[in-house]
C-alpha cells in the first residue's frame, strides 16, 4: 500500500509541474500549439514589438512624401496639369504635400522652404519665373532633397541644384508657330501685321516662344510684329490686351497668343469689335486644352501647338528613380503636335483635358 500512495504523489506532483509550466507558457505569449523552438523565441518577439523605436513601419513601407510649388490655377492647362499631378500621386501611393503659388515667386520659395523643414524626400516645382532661384534650391541640396522640375525651368548655372527638368520644348512651340504663319504668308507682297500676347513676364515659356516665333519669321521682312505685350496666361487679361491693340492698331492681320486663354480672351475683343476671328485676324495659339481646341473646331482659332499638361505620370516615374540612385537624363522632352481647324474638330471627341 506504501508503494502505490508513493506512486500516487509522485504522479500527482509530475502533474502539478506540467500544469505551472503552462501557465508560464501563456504569460510569455506562447500557445497551445508552439513549438519548443518557437515558444523559446516569443518573449524575444514581444520585447522587440514593445521597443519604441522599432515600433515605426520599415523604410520600405514608408510613403513617399512629395512636396510639389505649383504656379497656380491662371488657365484651363495648369488646371488639367494639376490634376494630373494630384491624380498620379495618389496612383503612385505618395504623400503628396500642395501648394499654390497664385504666380507669385515669394509664394513658390516660401513653400519650398516649409518643405525643406518637413524633410520632405523629394521636392518638384513649376518655377513662376526662370530668374532668382538659387538661394533656395541650394538649401535644398543643403539639406539632401533631391528637386525636380516641371513644365518651367530655371536658368541657374548650377545644374546641380535640380535632377531633371520635364516639359515642353517651348522654343521649338514658337518655332512650330512661326512656321505655320511663314508658309501661311510665303508668297505674300503686302506687309504682314502681328500682334502678339506673351505670358508672364519673365517665365520660361513667354521667353522662349517669342524667341522660337521671332527665329522663323525673320526670313520674311513682310512678317512684322508691331504690338508685343504680356497678357500674363490668362483670359480677362488677353481680352484687355486685345482690346488696347484693336484701339492702337486698325490694320492687325494675324494674333500670336502664348497659350489658349489668352487667345479666347482676346476673341471675345475681336467678336466685341465686330470682327470675325479666324478670318479678318487669324490666329495662333499654344496649349491645344479643351476651349482652346472646341474654339478652334469652331475656325475662330486657326492654328495650334500642343503643349501637353499630362505631366503627373512622367513625374512620379522620376522620382521613384530620383530615390532609387537610377541615371536620368537632366531634360526629359514631352511628346507634342499641333492642329489646324480640321485636325482640332477629329480629335476634339477624344481629348483628354
Amino acid at each position: 500500500m506504501k508503494s502505490v500512495k508513493k506512486w500516487g504523489v509522485s504522479l500527482a506532483l509530475v502533474a502539478l509541474m506540467v500544469v505551472v509550466s503552462a501557465c508560464g507558457g501563456n504569460n510569455k505569449g506562447s500557445n497551445s500549439s508552439s513549438s519548443p523552438a518557437e515558444s523559446s523565441k516569443a518573449p524575444a518577439a514581444a520585447a522587440e514589438s514593445a521597443s519604441p523605436s522599432e515600433s515605426a513601419p520599415a523604410a520600405t513601407d514608408k510613403k513617399v512624401v512629395l512636396g510639389f510649388a505649383q504656379v497656380g490655377a491662371e488657365s484651363g492647362w495648369r488646371t488639367a496639369n494639376t490634376n494630373s499631378i494630384k491624380e498620379s500621386a495618389g496612383e503612385a501611393g505618395f504623400d503628396l504635400k500642395f501648394s499654390d503659388a497664385q504666380q507669385k515667386q515669394e509664394n513658390q520659395i516660401k513653400a519650398i522652404r516649409s518643405y525643406i523643414q518637413q524633410k520632405v524626400d523629394v521636392i518638384a516645382f513649376s518655377p513662376v519665373v526662370e530668374s532668382g532661384w538659387d538661394t533656395v534650391l541650394k538649401e535644398a541640396k543643403d539639406a539632401g532633397i533631391p528637386v525636380i522640375l516641371t513644365d518651367r525651368s530655371v536658368d541657374s548655372k548650377d545644374t546641380s541644384y535640380y535632377k531633371t527638368f520635364i516639359g515642353s520644348d517651348f522654343v521649338e512651340e514658337g518655332r512650330k508657330a512661326g512656321q505655320w504663319v511663314l508658309d501661311q504668308y510665303k508668297d505674300t507682297q503686302e506687309v504682314v501685321n502681328i500682334v502678339e500676347l506673351q505670358g508672364t513676364t519673365g517665365s520660361a515659356p513667354a521667353n522662349d516662344r517669342k524667341a522660337g516665333f521671332q527665329e522663323m519669321i525673320k526670313s520674311n521682312d513682310k512678317l512684322k510684329v508691331i504690338a508685343s505685350q504680356t497678357g500674363d496666361f490668362t483670359r480677362a487679361k488677353g481680352k484687355e490686351v486685345m482690346q488696347a491693340f484693336l484701339k492702337a492698331h486698325k490694320d492687325i492681320d494675324v494674333l500670336y497668343a502664348h497659350n489658349d486663354d489668352m487667345a479666347l480672351g482676346a476673341i471675345q475683343a475681336i467678336e466685341a469689335a465686330g470682327l470675325v476671328p479666324g478670318k479678318d485676324i487669324i490666329i495662333i495659339s499654344v496649349d491645344a486644352v479643351k476651349d482652346g481646341m472646341t474654339a478652334a473646331s469652331e475656325g475662330k482659332i486657326n492654328f495650334i501647338v500642343e503643349c501637353n499638361p499630362l505631366l503627373g505620370p512622367q513625374l512620379m516615374q522620376a522620382v521613384n528613380d530620383v530615390l532609387a540612385n537610377k541615371e536620368i537624363p537632366q531634360r526629359i522632352v514631352t511628346e507634342e503636335s499641333t492642329f489646324t481647324s480640321e485636325q482640332a474638330k477629329e480629335a476634339l471627341p477624344t481629348r483628354k483635358y
